[in-house]
């Protein structure tokens, strides 16, 4: 029934000159604008999507994730679970404020009222709890905990039902592969019903089990491979309870499945079939019909329960031939049955659908919403749809960021990266809502740059070397892709004087960091570039697959932030099949292509034993590595890397040809602090410099330069200071086509370098926001300059060790085996005093809607 929901779509978009917007693409006309808010009250973000929330907005807390609706309607309970505090949070909704407040150690989507809306339950996670309250008036009290099993066992309760007619709760366990039936009479009376008919092997805890930091950090990578050797594992997520025909519902967040469990025998007895990655579900009062967000496409999957038949696959994207990345992750339904909502997630959106004949469904348009709605809910009088935006409308500046000689007790109320985005829930009429559905679709398509056919939304300079489609042809027949480790464009460029740079914020400057400066200088200086991840888990899914999936998402704070159970590993980096998007990543739009391609250090795992070869988990890489080249290791030397990269160049010009696509993993830039002993941030941050000098420089001189361009980004920026916003990053793209001597202010991202990188290689995107992103056309010019680079000398002393009195190498069980595993503020500060001397005070960095842009002023 795509159709039906296309042709209405296209007709709103002819007609939005008549409610004042634009068409598609036409809010890219001003290349070098600055994200956040704009003249016309919209906030710009930096893949160029922006935000027009309808309705009133309650302010939460960090990451609010699900919403249960008391039944009288008069309350939404909001839960928690992103980085910072855990939470329960009790909304009046008539009063449209915050009445209570509830604190918890560590929860996981799961939430839901008793039916009499007398009690409360959420799921405790890690600690293998089901936290139980008494509810009253927006208050919680007689809080009392639900043992599910032992907290040294490895379950995780995800989502949570409840069973009015049996008094039962179900709760689905995330890693145990089962759902617990638990008899509301007698708490400790448990039913565990499984899953999978296998024995199932208890993942063992990303950490838990460490004696100190130190050893959970080299151990974590490990104890994710645990966690991730069952690729067959369902990973139960969301339960509803059909009352009428005894049924459980569940659906399979690893599998394209929902699993149908019979509740007088205690067992599967079907599993219906869905698209990838199902989340949330929605049944009709007569149990009819169940509804399935799929949120690794951009589909929402109906299924008669009759018969366990798909009736139809709703599409839920803007366009028909949208490319993935819509991520429909929660669904709600209309009291009389008669429409769906469904939260896209990554548009920004909510799409409405008259699903009063299912099976024939078709669209009614969407509702502009806050940033990243992962919950949606309608009020128990259909009158208000309530959706929790996760990042909010507009993340705060950072007046409690990290002061020097500090060391907060509360962690939480530090101003992280990961925490600086205060969610928010919309409350939106629903009274007339057909007639304002026209005005509200106009208002959505204005907020996306996104084409109806995923071509490129700005137009290609004429001559540009960089097509304006894939297949058009390029005198650049090479990529070379070279990732980076958590640099801000201050970091390294604040002293690049044609730039948009503070000086002073600048820890590496041209005496550390003379083959960047040299680069910039020589090339093109990029100036308003963003990683749109917030960490490396997120940075390496965005920089390779240009998205990061719910999965992802939804696990990567509570293994930087809340892990204390250690129960919640890494979820990136091709360890979890279920963490790849749909579309799947560069690699493997090249091998779909034909397109040759290589991987160097990225999504692949160097044992300790060095004898041995690198290895990765990723089928499509198995065969395209260099399996002597080492991944993430602060002990290796970048340099050493590229001698590595360099040999393979050197058989590769004897052989005649070499990979079109490259991808080089350099992350000696993210320092090991001020540990006692190891080298100094300014010595790792050398050695990464000159590297990726070695690289070029050895580049430029082989037979393949006249064809080939090298591009240059960090996986994030992590929290660094820069005057703009710690999103923006270090990037570089060299080429005998880049311009000269340049200085190019175009607003660009990750997914821009992405597009760029596919339209020279005739790859189509990979996601919606490759696809919308501007390509970095004025960072070329038509005419090369074949004149290769020299390296710069490296002006640092390499013998210089952090001494025992540096700022912060007193602080124990610090360990940089890991990326992302040492507290991020913590590293800053030991950065910056590294360099800048031990009572040198560092400035708080500036944080805004995503990337604000914020003015320079004498104390930053």
């Amino acid at each position: 029934m795509f159709m039906r929901h296309f042709l209405f779509a296209v007709l709103l978009a002819t007609m939005m000159a008549g409610y004042g917007c634009v068409d598609p693409g036409a809010n890219q006309t001003d290349a070098t604008r600055i994200p956040g808010p704009q003249p016309d009250g919209s906030v710009l973000l930096p893949t160029q999507w922006s935000l027009r929330p309808a309705g009133a907005q309650v302010e939460l807390g960090d990451s609010p994730v699900n919403i249960a609706v008391h039944p009288d309607g008069a309350f939404a309970a909001v839960l928690h679970s992103g980085y910072s505090q855990h939470e329960i949070i009790v909304v009046d909704l008539r009063a449209q404020h915050v009445v209570s407040r509830t604190p918890l150690p560590e929860t996981f989507y799961g939430l839901a009222f008793s039916g009499d809306g007398q009690h409360l339950y959420c799921s405790g996670a890690g600690d293998e709890v089901v936290h139980a309250f008494a509810f009253a008036n927006g208050q919680l009290s007689d809080h009392r905990e639900i043992r599910l099993r032992d907290t040294n066992d490895c379950g995780v309760p995800t989502g949570l039902a409840v069973d009015a007619q049996r008094h039962c709760l179900f709760a689905a366990n995330l890693w145990a592969q089962s759902v617990t039936r638990i008899d509301l009479n007698d708490p400790t009376a448990l039913t565990e019903i499984p899953l999978v008919t296998n024995a199932v092997t208890k993942a063992t805890a990303a950490g838990a089990a460490a004696a100190d930091f130190d050893t959970a950090a080299a151990t974590k990578r490990k104890k994710a491979d645990l966690f991730a050797s069952h690729p067959d594992d369902p990973l139960p997520y969301a339960c509803v309870i059909d009352e009428k025909r005894g049924r459980l519902y569940v659906s399979l967040w690893a599998q394209s499945a929902v699993a149908v469990i019979d509740l007088d025998s205690n067992q599967v007895v079907a599993r219906w079939s869905t698209q990838e990655h199902p989340c949330e579900m929605a049944l009709t009062h007569s149990g009819r019909f169940l509804f399935v967000a799929n949120a690794n496409r951009n589909t929402v999957t109906v299924i008669d329960t009759d018969s366990g038949r798909t009736v139809e696959n709703i599409w839920a994207a803007l366009y028909p031939q949208s490319p993935a990345g819509s991520t429909p992750n929660s669904l709600a339904l209309t009291p009389d049955d008669q429409m769906l909502f469904v939260a896209n997630a990554n548009n920004n959106t909510v799409a409405v659908f008259d699903v009063s004949t299912p099976g024939q469904s078709r669209s009614l348009g969407f509702i502009p919403v806050g940033w990243y709605p992962n919950s949606a809910r309608v009020t128990p009088d259909g009158r208000t749809l309530l959706v929790a935006n996760r990042k909010g409308l507009i993340s705060l500046a950072n007046p409690g960021g990290p002061q020097p000689g500090v060391r907060p007790d509360d962690k939480s109320k530090v101003q992280y990266i990961g925490q600086l985005f205060p969610g928010s829930l919309g409350i939106i009429p629903l009274k007339n809502l057909r007639p304002q559905m026209a005005a509200y679709t106009a208002q959505a398509y204005q907020c996306s740059p996104l084409t109806p056919d995923a071509s490129v939304n700005v137009r290609s300079p004429a001559g540009n070397p960089i097509p304006a489609a894939p297949g058009d042809a390029s005198p650049i027949k090479y990529v070379i892709y070279v990732i980076k480790e958590n640099r801000t464009y201050d970091q390294v460029f604040g002293d690049v004087p044609q730039g948009n740079g503070d000086a002073k914020l600048c820890l590496f400057p041209q005496a550390v960091t003379p083959n960047h400066h040299k680069l910039v200088n020589e090339f093109v200086l990029l100036d308003n570039f963003y990683a749109e991840a917030e960490v490396s888990a997120q940075g390496h899914e965005w920089s390779m697959g240009a998205y990061s999936s719910d999965f992802v998402e939804k696990i990567w704070p509570l293994d930087y932030g809340h892990n204390h159970s250690g129960k919640f590993p890494y979820p990136a980096e091709g360890k979890f099949p279920v963490a790849s998007p749909s579309a799947g990543y560069l690699w493997d739009r090249a091998q779909a292509a034909g397109i040759t391609y290589r991987s160097y250090g990225e999504f692949t795992t160097t044992p300790d034993d060095i004898s041995k070869p690198t290895y990765t988990d990723v089928k499509a890489l198995q065969g395209h590595l260099d399996e002597w080249y080492h991944s993430f290791d602060l002990s290796y030397p970048d340099t050493k890397r590229t001698a590595r990269f360099i040999e393979e160049l050197k058989h590769f010009e004897q052989t005649g040809d070499m990979p079109r696509l490259q991808i080089v993993r350099l992350g000696n830039d993210h320092t090991h602090g001020s540990t006692a002993g190891q080298p100094k941030p300014a010595t790792y941050v050398a050695d990464n410099d000159l590297a990726l000098g070695q690289l070029v420089d050895r580049v430029s001189h082989s037979k393949f330069w006249p064809q080939t361009a090298i591009f240059v980004v960090e996986d994030d920026a992590q929290n660094g200071p820069d005057h703009v916003d710690a999103h923006r990053t270090v990037a570089l793209v060299i080429s005998p086509y880049t311009r000269r001597a340049a200085v190019d202010s175009s607003l660009y991202s990750t997914c821009s370098m992405l597009r760029t990188m596919e339209l020279i290689l005739g790859l189509p995107p990979m996601s919606q926001f490759d696809a919308a992103a501007r390509p970095m056309y004025n960072a070329f010019q038509p005419t090369p300059d074949l004149t290769p680079y020299e390296t710069e000398k490296v002006r640092v002393d390499w013998n210089q060790r952090n001494e025992k009195t540096a700022w912060g190498a007193q602080i124990q069980h610090l360990n940089f085996a890991k990326e992302d595993a040492v507290d991020d503020h913590l590293l800053n500060e030991m950065v910056w005093r590294s360099v800048r001397g031990n009572d040198s005070v560092m400035p708080a960095p500036t944080h805004a809607a995503f990337v604000f842009s914020a003015p320079k002023h004498d104390d930053d």
